[in-house]
């Protein structure tokens, strides 16, 4: 007879076909551990679900960060491809881009809802055995995913869409009513225009669609035909061996380099630290600064003239992530991994050549891969995918890396040629995805510079295909591709192993591991001298005055005045004298700035920059305050014989690639949609229970897992309704229903609403949760008792009642909310102050105005260089 958690993970499967047949089938699988070698249960249920696909299913695969069905990748120490499109990247279908309304190809689909009669039998069937087993797990499985395209709420943590409506379900339907300034000038009959038409936003953008769609299919875009100017048959490729002795060699006339950077996100302390190791005075540096994402206040000594460098800032409205045509360089990408000297001297030896890396196998298979043969177009700031083309005849295209160093020569080329080539290669290439990952590499192999080709950018790339190749960019690009994995201290052995020349490497990431980042500066550099502040710290800023609130979600809003208020708090408790006041503020106004702040690789908490009234003086001071989360994961006591869990969290934005979340703290409000995970040791197939329980101990979902004895990580997001009730939640694991842990996370209550004061009546919308208390069409209401969860009426009325609460009140039960959640470490200030205990921000190891030596760039040195 199997264990409950088995019988009911069959249960929560399986609605409408013989449950008990399939799950003991299953049982048998997962026993026996005969599901294949993928971590967690999917493998064997996803192949399963395919073949079965007229049964109604009520799950979909599990999001594990280590769900992979491609072989796995032999470990290289030299791993110099940096193709967008790695070799063993096959199983990715990008042909799943249909209209919304049509159901997506190769992806497991939600229960279909049975009719009526089918559902009452259904129903009927089911009635009995829930009586006998007292409870009920029926409901989404763990391998549930939300449906694509649900857009996250204005008062979430992450955006300012429009909210959904949990589980509404798309109105069937043909192609999409497109609104237009112009009608288009011809039939729009392809899928996947319609599917860009009906999922476009703008008026404006679907007028684009509508004119490049017409354009293409009247023949009018596309070249047909392009001249090859190259000399040679075949494609060139000179061989450049590694020669210690040439980087050496200072030539009499070195070259000198133009870097070109395209930086976006908040990481100015890193692009600082990075412009600070590659600056050399001979040398030139245009950073442009995408207006998208922009970095926080100008930064300080970057632009001007430097000992004969210029050093050129320009911002606007650049591509965002990797679509543009302009060279899109991110800042935390990049690291030298020799000298100054060494480059010029290894560039100066080999001024002619060109150094770009191809993909290096079937060119046909990469022109498909990479989606050469199709039309896209970018407007609202997404790629869109409009269709099939053709490669121009005449050609060979090529590609590959869009990291390379082209000479002087080759750049004018391109830059200033009108022949057919470069005309019509614009052409093409304007209409490209990743258009930098081919667009030079086809020009130059065909051009009558073809034969200066090198097949090496100097670099070394960190490869993980199966956690880089998720798919993670499909809200802004209708493609699958990879991306590389950030460094980490125990790969620095494959910077001095390298056979080909090598200059740089990608991708470091300081708020995933600076360690890396320093192990290299002192490598190339020497370190720093003993005692030298802020080496470990690491400061990142995710909001700046200057950005205006409106640049942030009302759960960041809300929670920053409270983390600041917390502050002035710990300021009067342990500043404060009787009988004075002159360390007792009043806050006012927003936030001036707010930081990350990283000690040794972990995440302290935000630094939140605010101005207050000082009581004593009735003068504005600014201040800064530290605020740390405290632990929330906790073993169950007396601890249980289960020793695979290691760590549990909840929060959103998981990142599967590095295996983190990326919104740090975890700053949740009542419509976010969190993700729960758990990292795992090594040791047998399990089965495990998670349980979702809301403030007032409503159980919100209930879920197993079968975690395989390689599994490293599972993340899963429940469909739960929205709102989530506001409070501390609680997310436990059970392994045949003993605790084994369990981790708490806060759901905000909000005091903004659209970054302006709550009003009374969104209050109760918001802050009451779901309609019912439910929080999934399944009440688990009977598995409180098994779990010694009470659920006390005098709490669910104090819930209601601070569901009601506004102003002062409000600002209160919030407060609360957070000190039990989170401390405030420290406040300082950034300025004159009338508390006379008050320490100032530059003398702190931990402020934002603290020194920074590591990332402040100085003067030049004798030898021409700021490291």
């Amino acid at each position: 007879n199997p264990d409950p958690s088995f019988s009911e993970l069959g249960k929560a499967f399986v609605s409408g076909w013989n449950a008990q047949q399939f799950t003991e089938s299953r049982e048998r699988s997962w026993r026996h551990g005969s599901l294949g070698s993928s971590p967690g249960w999917s493998t064997g249920f996803y192949t399963l679900a395919q073949s079965l696909s007229h049964v109604p299913l009520l799950s979909r695969p599990l999001q594990d960060g280590y769900l992979s069905h491609r072989p796995k990748e032999k470990v290289r120490t030299d791993s110099n491809n940096e193709n967008s499109v790695p070799k063993d990247f096959e199983n990715v279908d990008n042909s799943n881009f249909a209209p919304r309304t049509q159901k997506q190809k190769n992806q497991p689909e939600l229960a279909k809802k049975p009719p009526s009669r089918q559902k009452e039998l259904l129903r009927r069937k089911a009635e009995p055995q829930e009586r006998g087993k007292g409870h009920s797990l029926l409901g989404r499985g763990p391998s549930d995913a939300v449906p694509p395209g649900e857009s996250t709420a204005a008062n979430s943590s992450r955006g300012k869409a429009a909210p959904r409506q949990p589980h509404a379900r798309k109105s069937g339907g043909s192609s999409p009513e497109s609104k237009y300034d112009q009608p288009p000038k011809c039939e729009i009959s392809g899928k996947e225009a319609i599917s860009a038409l009906s999922r476009s936003k703008s008026k404006h953008c679907r007028q684009q669609i509508g004119e490049t769609y017409c354009r293409h299919k009247l023949g009018l875009l596309m070249p047909e035909r392009v001249t090859r100017f190259c000399p040679l048959e075949g494609k060139a490729n000179k061989n450049v061996q590694w020669d210690e002795d040439s980087v050496e060699y200072m030539p009499a006339n070195p070259v000198r380099i133009a870097f070109v950077l395209v930086v976006h996100g908040r990481a100015s302390r890193q692009l600082q630290r990075m412009f600070k190791a590659i600056y050399h005075k001979d040398h030139f540096y245009y950073i442009h600064v995408d207006k998208v994402r922009v970095l926080p206040s100008p930064q300080p000594g970057l632009a001007g003239h430097r000992e004969g460098s210029l050093v050129s800032m320009t911002q606007g409205a650049g591509t965002p992530g990797p679509c543009g045509l302009a060279r899109t360089l991110t800042f935390f990408l990049v690291c030298f991994h020799r000298t100054n000297d060494q480059l010029v001297a290894f560039l100066s030896r080999y001024r002619d050549m060109n150094f770009l890396k191809s993909h290096g196998r079937d060119n046909a298979r990469f022109i498909r891969k990479q989606g050469l043969d199709r039309l896209f177009l970018e407007c609202d700031a997404h790629m869109w995918r409009l269709g099939d083309r053709r490669i121009p005849e005449g050609i060979a295209v090529d590609g590959g890396s869009d990291w390379f160093l082209l000479n002087r020569k080759f750049v004018e080329y391109v830059t200033f040629s009108t022949d057919d080539l470069v005309t019509k290669m614009k052409q093409f290439y304007s209409y490209t995805l990743l258009p930098a990952e081919s667009f030079f590499h086809t020009v130059l192999e065909n051009s009558p510079h073809c034969d200066t080709m090198v097949d090496n950018n100097l670099r070394i790339t960190n490869w993980n295909r199966k956690l880089g190749c998720k798919c993670q960019y499909k809200h802004i690009v209708d493609w699958c591709g990879c991306s590389p994995n950030d460094f980490k201290p125990q790969d620095f052995h494959r910077f001095q192993q390298t056979a080909r020349p090598t200059f740089f490497a990608r991708k470091f990431e300081a708020v995933v591991n600076q360690e890396i980042i320093g192990q290299l500066d002192y490598y190339l550099y020497g370190n720093y001298p003993a005692g030298t502040p802020g080496l470990r710290s690491y400061w990142e800023n995710v909001y700046d005055e200057p950005d205006g609130v409106q640049s942030l979600s009302d759960v960041a809003l809300t929670l920053y005045h409270s983390f600041a208020r917390l502050g002035l708090r710990r300021a009067e408790a342990s500043l404060h004298t009787d009988g004075e006041n002159s360390c007792r503020y009043y806050p006012m106004g927003h936030p001036a700035s707010v930081h990350l702040y990283f000690l040794a690789d972990r995440f302290q908490g935000f630094l939140v920059k605010h101005h207050a009234t000082n009581l004593a003086v009735s003068k504005l001071e600014t201040l800064e305050t530290w605020v740390m989360p405290k632990k929330v994961f906790k073993v169950a006591s007396p601890p249980s014989d289960f020793g695979r869990l290691q760590f549990s969290e909840v929060g959103t934005d998981w990142d599967a690639k590095e295996r983190l979340f990326r919104n740090f703290g975890g700053l949740l409000g009542p419509l976010d949609e969190p993700v729960g995970m758990q990292k795992w040791g090594k040791g047998p197939n399990v089965t495990v229970t998670v349980v979702w329980v809301d403030p007032v101990n409503i159980i919100a979902a209930t879920y197993d897992i079968l975690i395989e004895s390689t599994a490293e990580f599972t993340h899963y997001k429940p469909p739960l309704n929205l709102p989530l009730r506001p409070g501390v939640w609680t997310v436990k694991i059970l392994h045949h229903w003993v605790p084994v842990a369990e981790t708490r996370f806060l759901v905000a209550p909000l005091t903004f609403s659209n970054r302006q004061p709550i009003k009374p009546e969104e209050t109760l919308k918001l802050h009451n949760g779901p309609p019912r208390s439910a929080y999934m069409e399944q009440s688990f209401q009977s598995l409180n008792p098994v779990l010694s969860l009470p659920i006390s009426p005098a709490q669910v009325e104090q819930a209601g009642r601070n569901a009601a609460a506004t102003g002062t009140a409000l600002e209160g039960w919030l407060d609360s909310l957070v000190g039990s959640m989170w401390a405030a470490m420290d406040v300082c200030s950034t300025g004159p102050t009338a508390c006379p205990v008050m320490q100032s921000c530059s003398h702190t190891a931990w402020s934002s105005l603290s020194p920074d030596p590591k990332s402040e760039l100085g003067a030049v040195k004798p030898d021409g260089r700021l490291r």
